[in-house]
């Protein structure tokens, strides 16, 4: 079986972004980058099931600038085979992103396709169910526990109600929730031989794919500071306040 898993470089989650001066975007100079919490949670779990024996193949994908080769390389010393970079230096967004893994899909035939529910940047969770749409693939989102066997994958979901088991048909699209894995840390040895690892570099325009951005960012601001808080001296002080100042309480 040969897995797929698209990653997403973005502001490493330990990271406080600020916007820009002129409130333009996220300020990313000297900003530590990664791959996105989600992701490697994929990458993780397509890593145990080839340490499992349900898999033979996993290749590492990624849409973005050239830099994002430096996620790449860590998914290879997580412990896949090979990378993919499709190359733009426009910025990529879901629908774009999708139909450029699309793209891979068609060419590289996965058995399934592993990813993050979504990006920590744009919080959007729009990804993975397109490409499911683009693709007519079967889809199980927010996957908290993963089983594979006779073509099947059975998908344990975390829904608003609880959980969720469903199985699907092979291939298919599979996003990671928080609860799939804890990943693991890629060590010294594995980091030197990722850099022996192949790593494919197609542009964007080569696929055919408008990576043109549909949305605008008008403006980045920071979020308004809140007020400080107040001491009480007793309850009746504190219902006073809730009554007439905060009107909460009639």
């Amino acid at each position: 079986m040969k897995i797929l898993v698209p990653i997403k470089r973005v502001v490493d989650y330990n990271v406080k972004v600020r916007p820009k001066a002129d409130e333009s975007d996220v300020d990313l100079n000297n900003v530590k980058m990664a791959i996105n919490p989600f992701c490697e949670i994929a990458v993780e779990e397509a890593v145990r099931l080839k340490e499992s024996g349900s898999a033979e193949e996993i290749i590492a994908v990624t849409v973005g600038a050239s830099n994002a080769q430096e996620q790449l390389r860590t998914a290879l010393a997580l412990g896949a085979d090979k990378a993919i970079l499709i190359e733009t230096d426009l910025e990529a967004q879901p629908l774009a992103i999708a139909k450029a893994l699309k793209s891979i899909v068609e060419k590289e035939s996965p058995d399934l396709v592993i990813m993050g529910k979504q990006a920590i940047d744009g919080d959007n969770n729009q990804t993975g169910q397109m490409l499911a749409a683009l693709l007519g693939y079967p889809q199980a989102t927010f996957a908290s526990e993963l089983k594979i066997s006779d073509r099947k994958a059975e998908v344990t979901r975390e829904v608003d109600g609880g959980l969720q088991t469903i199985s699907i048909d092979l291939p298919a699209i599979v996003t990671s929730d928080l609860r799939l894995n804890e990943p693991r840390y890629a060590s010294l040895p594995n980091i030197m031989k990722a850099k022996q690892k192949p790593l494919e570099v197609i542009n964007a325009e080569e696929i055919g794919v408008d990576m043109n951005p549909r949305i605008s960012t008008i403006k980045v601001s920071p979020p308004p500071e809140r007020e400080a808080g107040i001491i009480v001296e007793s309850v009746e002080e504190l219902v006073e306040k809730l009554k007439n100042e905060a009107k909460v309480i009639t």
